[in-house]
């Protein structure tokens, strides 16, 4: 990675060469070839004893003798084959030595040629001796090559790991964000003076120096800061606060240096630190005291962002889904002057959030705003995965398109969890499901602030034998104690249903009683909607080193405690009567639509809300009614 960009016309850079002992084995490998090629006419042939090769003199049988060095090879003339023959050990044996009792008009005939071996003993001797010398060259420079390779990874450890997006990247745009527009705007000052920063100084203003993004996780704060570098057209340092942590005293504080020296640089440019609560934390808080490496790191960001030469244009940018931990130096002005939230997407956001992953997904006869209605509480990324669940389920039916039902399908397995038609239950079990389910149904139904009846299945999902889902019509940010109570009946309404046909209850509610539990507790402790009054019991645990969610501290008494416990069993026992109450006056339509849903194992919004006179439905149900016929005309 290079610290500094490029000019555009810049080709890439090439590649490191490759090391050099490599070369010098492939240069012995080819002397040893060599070697052994000069050294092939004189390979090793059959052996035949002197007074053979005499007789075969004699015999006038040899053709051609060939005298090489100590060695003598002649060839037959009735054979094609060689046959190699070391003379007498005495040097001074030579071969007219040998054929002096020969008849010499037979060596007439024979072609005797003398090969000089001396210049050709030089070149192979030479070649030999480059071998060993060859190999301990290369394992000499191998040797050095990584000890320096060493000393370059111990000296780069300091270095920083931020990653520098290259301009043959595609660069995400404020187009390729939806659904975050209060963000976006916060944003385009950003943005505005990256690309024209004199029409701010010229006035005196400063741009901040800090944005961090704030919001849960898969909301889109990554994406918004490579959006803004995009639009801005600069240079964008992307590093996560994990990787400035070392087990090293001293190394994340070198990398957050040689991070903020090269964007210098490269300015303007953005810095993207992701989750930076990693090394923000506040500090001198745990069991301990505190990470003194993490805490030096900080110190480190904390004095870099303070050091910034004026009009250097570096604006850093960090993501954090924990504010509350954060050390408060942090987020003075100066550092990280302007906090952009960015929250859960709501209906009008779930549409073009859906629209923008919708872009490259053949969907047919698909109402985008109706799934956004199906969706809420869904982050971005839960969108995006939704529409992915959908092409997933349509290519695997071999279909060329993602209909409605895939998608609805694909809402009901991340909401409710997949299909579990393995889990046969028995015939009984199948009817106290049904009943529990149309329990809450009914419960909800007939409870004024209860959101809508969306679907009742008794097909297991999960870990649950069954569900009942509802849905409301638009988003909702705040709950009053009435709905609150009738969301408590819907709750309680299966283990009223059991107990009402029944006579027993079984563990299927134990979820519901859970949930139900934890709601009146709140509603005690929290929002103040009991008779203990607008007062807060219990104070969350300000320990950052343990989530801050460890626990609540206790500020209450023993007699309190006691009187939290009575209210909080009033309140759900209340509940329940409400709940057995109302199912028991509409037994009829309990044990209608509970045969109905054994029948079909699955009731759909409108199968429900057929069983009851129109008279008697809410106006959200009416109107639901309403958009349903709309859409099938």
């Amino acid at each position: 990675m290079q610290d500094e960009l490029p000019p555009k016309s810049a080709k890439k850079p090439m590649g490191k060469p490759q090391n050099p002992f490599l070369y010098l084995l492939l240069v012995t490998l080819f002397v040893t070839c060599l070697y052994f090629f000069f050294n092939s006419g004189t390979s090793v042939t059959e052996e035949t004893p002197l007074s053979t090769f005499t007789e075969s003199v004699e015999k006038g049988e040899v053709k051609k003798i060939e005298v090489n060095s100590n060695r003598i090879l002649y060839s037959l003339t009735d054979e094609a084959d060689t046959y190699e023959f070391f003379t007498v050990k005495e040097s001074s044996a030579t071969l007219s030595d040998i054929l002096k009792d020969v008849d010499p008009t037979l060596l007439e005939n024979i072609q005797v040629d003398v090969i000089d071996t001396q210049k050709s003993n030089f070149w192979k001797d030479l070649l030999i001796s480059l071998i060993p010398f060859a190999i301990f060259i290369g394992f000499f420079v191998f040797m050095m090559r990584q000890a320096q390779a060493s000393n370059n990874q111990a000296m780069a450890f300091g270095k920083s790991r931020a990653r520098l997006n290259e301009e043959q990247k595609k660069k995400n745009k404020f187009s390729d964000v939806a659904g975050a527009e209060e963000a976006k705007n916060e944003l385009e000052e950003i943005v505005d003076f990256l690309k024209n920063p004199k029409k701010y100084t010229t006035m005196g203003a400063k741009i901040p120096k800090g944005v961090i993004l704030i919001g849960p996780p898969g909301c889109g704060k990554t994406l918004l800061a490579r959006a803004v570098a995009g639009e801005a057209d600069v240079p964008f340092f992307n590093i996560s606060g994990s990787e400035f942590v070392e087990m090293f005293v001293g190394v994340g504080a070198s990398r957050v240096r040689d991070l903020f020296k090269r964007a210098k640089r490269n300015a303007p440019c953005i810095v993207f630190i992701d989750e930076i609560d990693a090394v923000g934390r506040q500090r001198g808080a745990g069991m301990g005291g505190g990470h003194d490496e993490r805490e030096q790191t900080l110190n480190q960001i904390l004095t870099e962002m303070d050091g910034f030469e004026q009009g250097s244009n570096v604006i850093v940018m960090a993501a954090t889904n924990r504010p509350d931990v954060l050390d408060p130096a942090l987020l003075r002005p100066g550092r990280f002057d302007r906090r952009v939230v960015v929250d859960r997407p709501d209906l009008k956001a779930r549409e073009a959030i859906l629209e923008v992953h919708a872009r490259n997904k053949p969907l047919t006869r698909v109402d985008l705003k109706k799934i956004a209605q199906q969706t809420p509480g869904f982050s971005g990324a839960d969108l995006e995965n939704l529409l992915n669940e959908a092409t997933i389920r349509a290519a695997k039916k071999n279909q060329k398109t993602v209909n409605v039902r895939d998608i609805e399908l694909s809402v009901e397995k991340i909401v409710m969890g997949p299909e579990r038609k393995s889990r046969a239950m028995s015939v009984e079990e199948k009817k106290i499901t049904a009943y529990h389910e149309v329990g809450h149904a009914l419960a909800g139904h007939f409870s004024p602030k209860c959101d809508p009846v969306h679907k009742i299945s008794i097909v297991s999902r999960g870990m649950s034998l069954g569900a009942t889902w509802f849905l409301p019509n638009e988003d909702k940010h705040l709950s009053s104690r009435s709905k609150f109570f009738d969301e408590l009946a819907s709750l309680l309404g299966g283990y009223a249903a059991e107990e009402l046909i029944f006579g027993e209850m079984t563990t299927g509610a134990s979820n519901d009683l859970e949930r139900a539990s934890r709601i009146a507790r709140k509603m005690v402790t929290e929002y103040g909607m009991s008779t203990l009054g607008p007062i807060i019991y219990g104070e969350s645990n300000q320990e950052v080193f343990l989530g801050r969610d460890f626990g609540r501290v206790r500020n209450f008494s023993e007699k309190m405690a006691a009187e939290i416990d009575a209210e909080v069993e009033k309140i759900v026992k209340t509940s329940y009567e409400n709940a057995k109450k109302i199912l028991a006056n509409q037994k009829d339509f309990l044990h209608k639509i509970a045969e109905a849903l054994i029948e079909k194992e699955t009731l759909s919004q409108k199968d429900f809300l057929a069983f009851f006179p129109t008279t008697t439905l809410k106006k959200s149900e009416l109107k639901a009614l309403k958009e349903e016929k709309e859409k099938n005309e």
